[in-house]
């Protein structure tokens, strides 16, 4: 009955360390031509927010850098594009990306897919939902691709007890999320799904990372303001 109840556990082990995906499985592209620089392309934004798209922009910066990468200043980035009319970026989606290797010498571009942007001020709660898609401007090949639904919790508990309370508390998250900045909702968002995203040159864990695991290509989840 031993023998049979080590046997088991040793089964189960197995098989949940073969259902581990690691960073090098899930990307093995980012390892093989090792990105250093990247371009930042403006969001593609499908909600009714228009203004999301000028708002999320500006969240990829930090988060990119602080994964090891040299970023592309997004302002001047975002210039060059409109003077050479492409600030549309679901023209370069699928499109040829050698002009950013011959013009930037960009390694790779990031594009994003704003899907949903929602803010519920009663609630407590700024939701977006975002699909990053980082393509080699050499090849043409997807090296990183995740998207996630993240939402901000802006709630307030002032701790006070009884009918008084709960209103001060309900005012209290009413007014957090509305004062609440995108771009700190953006860049929380962002963090949050480049979580997984094998580091760059410049990061700590350069190339010895590829054995971590990997998260899934959709995630869910909450973070607090």
């Amino acid at each position: 009955m031993k023998n049979l109840i080590i046997c088991a556990l040793s089964a189960l082990l197995l098989t949940s360390c073969a259902s581990v995906i690691t960073r090098g499985t899930q990307y093995p592209k980012m390892y093989e031509e090792k990105p250093v620089s990247i371009v930042i392309m403006p969001p593609i934004n499908q909600t009714n927010f228009v203004e999301a798209k000028d708002y999320f922009y500006t969240t990829m910066y930090l988060p990119l850098v602080e994964k090891g990468y040299y970023v592309f200043s997004p302002y001047l980035t975002m210039e060059m594009l409109q003077e050479e009319s492409a600030y549309d970026s679901e023209l370069f989606l699928e499109a040829d990306l050698n002009a950013f290797k011959n013009f930037l010498d960009a390694d790779a571009a990031m594009f994003t897919i704003i899907k949903s942007w929602k803010r519920n001020n009663l609630g407590g709660a700024l939701t977006a939902g975002v699909e990053y898609i980082l393509r080699s401007t050499k090849t043409g090949e997807t090296l990183y691709k995740r998207e996630g639904l993240i939402t901000v919790d802006t709630s307030v508990n002032s701790g006070g007890g009884g009918l008084a309370g709960a209103l001060i508390n309900i005012a209290a998250t009413a007014l957090n999320t509305a004062t609440t900045d995108k771009v700190v909702a953006g860049r929380q968002c962002t963090y949050f799904v480049l979580s997984d995203m094998p580091e760059g040159k410049y990061g700590m864990n350069f190339g010895q990372d590829a054995n971590q695991p990997a998260g899934k290509a959709f995630i869910k989840g909450t973070v607090k303001k």
